[in-house]
């Protein structure tokens, strides 16, 4: 597996990560032994970059990695977590953001007692605390570092601003935010901040959510507990805004049906195309899935097919419901 730096400070991951989210919440069926052995089986194929966080299913994701990097495991794992969302650890209800340094402090503790590990390899500020000074929260964050608590320091759907405050207190190593060929608001100047700044860049929801993947055509293949089905938490799933974006979707798998790539596999490549440091993390609890996402990078497209891509045209629908999204982003983000 291609290995790509992500900043300047020694972090090193493939090229290929794995959102662990859905394994425990959010995206319909629950088989956390399945979901250990997808863990195992990225792992097998050298994905090396696993990635959490502490609000995920109220703890029960970190709890679930932990599980899979027991008898060995860890040693070929970059664990990534997030903290500053918080629930409520008995109704799951969020309570807010907290960029806190005594939060931030407590939250690490808890995740690393959830993990069961040592350390956390990357660290993220998982939304900016537009109450409390970034400076602060990174400046814990970076006492966590001299501590050894944790190896490398990233935030998440952070602002340039933010990015330029952050760097100027703590070594910071990625960004995570969303990235795909459905949501491309990064293009605008915050790539361009990573890339000045030497940070690399962890792209969450590359397959836009399981859109870009083709999968899903209609409502009935979602299953109950999926947040995703008639759009009831996701815009882009809300009828009308469905068919439009999977129309989208079959210029997608047009590019690579020559070759006998998938959708999925094009909408990784063309991510990984965009710029060196960029390592997508698609997420998935499917052991047949990990081996097509990691097939990805044997993609080369060309210039006519990145083209192709480029000119693909607006989805229909916002990525987030259009009320939550000032809650954590300030300015709103472009396009959204």
């Amino acid at each position: 597996m291609e290995t790509r730096s992500l900043g300047k400070h020694g972090l090193e991951a493939a090229a290929i990560g794995l959102g662990c989210m859905g394994m425990t919440e959010w995206y319909g069926h629950i088989d956390e032994k399945q979901s250990v052995r997808t863990i195992h089986r990225a792992l097998e194929i050298g994905i090396t970059l696993l990635d959490t966080a502490d609000m995920y299913a109220v703890g029960r994701n970190e709890q679930l990695v932990g599980r899979a990097l027991t008898g060995g495991w860890r040693d070929l794992a970059i664990v990534a977590t997030k903290f500053g969302h918080r629930r409520d650890p008995e109704t799951g209800k969020f309570l807010g953001v907290s960029g806190r340094p005594e939060y931030v402090r407590a939250a690490c503790e808890a995740s690393l007692l959830r993990l069961g590990i040592d350390y956390i390899d990357l660290y993220q500020q998982h939304r900016v605390d537009r109450e409390v000074p970034i400076e602060e929260t990174v400046g814990v964050m970076k006492e966590l570092v001299d501590e050894g608590k944790v190896l490398y320091l990233g935030l998440s759907e952070a602002q340039p601003e933010d990015i330029r405050r952050a760097v100027a207190v703590a070594p910071i190593s990625t960004l995570q935010t969303e990235y795909s060929l459905f949501e491309r608001h990064v293009e605008n100047d915050i790539l361009d901040t990573c890339e000045e700044l030497v940070i690399g860049f962890l792209a969450y929801s590359p397959l836009g959510r399981g859109l870009l993947t083709g999968r899903w055509q209609t409502e009935a293949d979602f299953d109950e507990a999926d947040t995703r089905g008639a759009g009831t938490t996701y815009p882009r799933f809300q009828p009308g805004n469905f068919e439009h974006n999977l129309a989208l979707v079959e210029t997608v798998k047009a590019v690579g049906a020559g070759e006998g790539y998938t959708a999925a596999q094009v909408s990784l490549a063309w991510l990984l195309a965009q710029r060196s440091w960029i390592v997508p993390i698609p997420g998935t609890k499917r052991v047949e899935r990990i081996d097509e996402n990691a097939a990805a990078v044997e993609l080369m497209l060309t210039a006519q097919e990145l083209a192709v891509l480029d000119a693909l045209g607006e989805p229909a629908g916002t990525r987030y419901p259009e009320a939550s999204i000032p809650a954590w982003t300030s300015p709103p983000l472009p396009g959204t």
